[in-house]
């Protein structure tokens, strides 16, 4: 998986997040995907943590493709399904670093702000939780 890889270059292992292939496939989370021409452009998933509650998961675009606007296709596309679904609330863990400032302000444009850590996630420094209140 080219978005599991991409995590474990950027963070020390015990700080990599993204969901596997089975943690992918497990009943609480949906996952989605962007093709063109059949072409895989971009991935994300929605993780339901309580009834009211999402996690967006493992949102990643190929690195050739970044810039188009893809990760605020599919990060609307995922708020859609959260409302929907009836959450009050959705969540996200992403990194500190560098190569995560863009992921940072795509979440911070669509109204997302720095939360304290949550569902198992803990203060350390490569990693930042955000939250969007959708009620």
């Amino acid at each position: 998986m080219t978005h599991l890889d991409f995590m474990n270059s950027l963070s020390p292992p015990e700080h990599v997040h993204a969901l596997d292939t089975d943690g992918l496939l497990t009943p609480d989370v949906t996952f989605f995907s962007m093709r063109e021409d059949g072409r895989l452009l971009g991935v994300g998933a929605l993780k339901e943590l309580d009834a009211t509650h999402g996690e967006i998961k493992s949102m990643h675009t190929l690195s050739d493709l970044r810039g188009r606007g893809l990760g605020r296709v599919m990060l609307t596309h995922l708020l859609d399904i959260a409302r929907a679904r009836g959450y009050d609330r959705v969540s996200l863990e992403t990194g500190t670093m560098e190569a995560f400032v863009p992921a940072r302000a795509l979440y911070a444009s669509a109204g997302f702000v720095v939360c304290e850590p949550f569902a198992g996630y803990w203060d350390n420094e490569y990693s930042v939780c955000m939250t969007l209140e959708l009620t």
